[in-house]
């Protein structure tokens, strides 16, 4: 039954690729195919020129007409380049993603970094590295990550930490009152300019940073109680739609849960091994003292020996 509804399924699919299209959609289709270059016709039909377009987003960002942009691939090979050796197999495809989506996060005309997402992206460089079984490797796989992408680590390093520093002791009010541009701190400036963007770029770095600015004011690190508050910060205080933050925070704690998870495992496994190990250093230490009471008996018996035969 669930063949024949299939082929069925299958049948009309050919059918109407085969039907004969509208008047409409044959005009449209013969205009780019009855020409020699159909892009030249498409792009007649639209009467496109990049950078021309008569709009406020347009003419913002004009000037970036004809820009070289690097691809995906071509910073992952300079990633590579630059780092020098191969990253361990476990951590390859987690890297390939984050050096993707940090360039093309970087290279959108529309992103500014600001402080907030330096902290977001330095907190979630340290939770996926920090298990690396090589931390002078997983310093060089950092280093590499920031110059592939065109940032200054010791800047992106030093935004995080004077806004960890400012954060500390505040309440999540405090962090709102900022978020409005209100008050004075290093998030102040960058809220206000926010607000004022209608073309404003939130990345997931940005969330993250925000989530790591709850920690530091006592918000319970959960999904759950991260919510609202997340909702409070993006929606009332910056103005923004909080539905992506809020999910990106989800999947923050989502894999924060399973890295931790995988942390205690290998430190179980750990305990295991050392019980194991100190084990073994047990019996051989015994059988070593059971052999040389053994040798000392021996020992013993060849000395009467000598004496009564003597």
């Amino acid at each position: 039954m669930k063949y024949s509804a299939f082929i069925a399924a299958l049948t009309i699919a050919s059918t109407s690729a085969f039907t004969a299209p509208s008047a409409f959609h044959r005009n449209t289709a013969l205009n780019g195919l009855a020409d020699d270059d159909i892009e030249s016709a498409i792009a007649r039909s639209a009467e496109y020129q990049p950078g021309a377009a008569q709009h406020p987003f347009a003419e913002r960002f004009r000037h970036l007409k004809g820009t070289q942009v690097k691809t995906v691939g071509e910073a992952f090979a300079e990633f590579t380049k630059i780092l020098g050796t191969p990253i361990n197999a476990l951590y390859k495809n987690m890297m390939t993603d984050i050096v993707g989506t940090t360039h093309l996060t970087v290279v959108n005309a529309r992103f500014a970094r600001d402080p907030v997402w330096s902290l977001g992206m330095i907190t979630s460089l340290e939770l996926l590295l920090k298990n690396y079984p090589e931390a002078d490797t997983a310093e060089r796989v950092v280093s590499a990550l920031f110059e592939c992408v065109g940032l200054d680590e010791a800047e992106v390093r030093a935004e995080a930490a004077s806004l960890k520093e400012w954060a500390a002791g505040k309440s999540k009010e405090d962090i709102a009152a900022a978020l409005k541009g209100e008050g004075d701190g290093p998030i102040v400036a960058p809220a206000k300019a926010a607000k004022e963007d209608e073309y404003w770029m939130y990345s997931r770095f940005f969330g993250i940073g925000l989530v790591a600015l709850m920690d530091g004011c006592g918000v319970e690190m959960n999904a759950d109680d991260v919510y609202p508050v997340m909702e409070d910060w993006m929606g009332n205080a910056l103005g923004k739609s909080h539905f992506t933050a809020c999910s990106d925070s989800d999947t923050y704690f989502k894999i924060k849960g399973k890295l931790d998870m995988m942390e205690t495992m290998m430190k179980e496994i750990e305990i295991r091994e050392k019980k194991r190990m100190a084990q073994r250093l047990e019996e051989k230490a015994e059988a070593a003292l059971r052999k040389a009471e053994r040798d000392a008996e021996m020992a013993k018996e060849i000395e009467n020996e000598k004496a009564a035969s003597s």
